[in-house]
């Protein structure tokens, strides 16, 4: 590699991917073929039990461009993003999943913006092939709720798929929280930022690593993570209860001077008021409760992360 000549670092988690990421290795190999930019793969293993980290031991033996960390069991997605980009010494990272939803293809267009000045590209999808309608509507109403919420502007139909510059990379490694929104605190930065559009692909091969329920406990991770909006709508929920307590109570006074008799026929309405106020307060408690918990986590300043395995330099 010549003085001049930069490094681009494919950050790449996975979780038993073994029929994917040849496959993936290939399609990098080949895109980035007439590229002026040296390439590095890395691997973040999270935690995987099918053969893909023989594979990937075997290929790294054979061509020295192919790394690997493992951790020493599995720590999330959102994690293996976070060791990949602590370990990567490129100008410049790529960040992509291993199912090649995120096509390799377009690594060159991110590379394109990339030199024209900008410091975070990110993949804009322009079509979700073999997304379930469910998974669709999910998505867009987190947005909306999390831009309805949050300070920060995560692009729309965005995922993790995005070019980071080194300056960018080193900011976010000063970033040590433990429930991350990775591609919320790429935006959260700041810096230079454009959008490339695409078309995801369906999974190559394998099942999804991120059914209804992961996706709906990141939604989570995200908003906590970046507002604190539910605590102020909690307020304001409890303020609203308590003015219908108020006016409830007032008719009860005017009923009992008036028709004192029908008092004793509202236990029910009384019953149903009481139930839902105690649920009320019960959801407002586990919300709290929520905060809550994230700080005595935070506070804990356990490693986010352990690693039981480098293959490569």
């Amino acid at each position: 590699m010549n003085a001049e000549q930069k490094k681009v670092v494919m950050v790449v988690p996975f979780l038993n991917e073994q029929e994917n990421i040849p496959v993936l290795y290939d399609r990098v190999c080949k895109a980035m073929e007439g590229q002026p930019e040296q390439f590095e793969i890395l691997f973040v293993n999270d935690g995987s039990s099918d053969g893909s980290p023989d594979w990937i031991r075997n290929k790294a033996k054979e061509d020295p461009r192919v790394r690997m960390i493992t951790f020493s069991r599995n720590f999330g997605h959102q994690l293996a993003i976070t060791a990949g980009m602590d370990y990567a010494d490129g100008d410049a990272v790529v960040i992509m999943d291993a199912d090649l939803q995120d096509p390799p293809e377009v690594i060159p267009q991110l590379l394109e913006k990339w030199r024209e000045g900008n410091e975070v590209v990110y993949a804009v999808r322009a079509a979700r092939v073999g997304e379930t309608w469910l998974k669709k509507f999910l998505a867009a109403t987190f947005y909306k709720i999390f831009h309805a919420m949050a300070k920060v502007n995560v692009p729309l139909n965005t995922g993790d798929f995005r070019l980071v510059d080194r300056k960018v990379v080193e900011s976010l490694r000063e970033v040590r929280e433990l429930h991350r929104f990775v591609r919320g605190l790429t935006c959260w930065v700041g810096f230079r930022q454009c959008a490339v559009h695409y078309e995801r692909a369906a999974r190559l091969a394998g099942e999804t690593k991120y059914p209804v329920w992961k996706s709906m406990n990141l939604a989570w991770d995200a908003i906590t993570s970046f507002s604190g909006t539910p605590l102020r709508w909690v307020t304001g929920i409890g303020l609203l209860f308590s003015l219908c307590g108020l006016i409830f109570m007032l008719h009860i006074v005017i009923q009992t001077m008036l028709h004192p008799e029908t008092v004793a026929q509202g236990w029910a309405s009384l019953a149903a008021l009481t139930l839902i106020m105690g649920g009320v307060q019960l959801i407002c408690i586990g919300l709290l409760g929520q905060y809550v918990s994230r700080i005595f986590e935070e506070t804990k300043k356990r490693p986010l992360y352990l690693i039981r395995e480098k293959i490569g330099r």
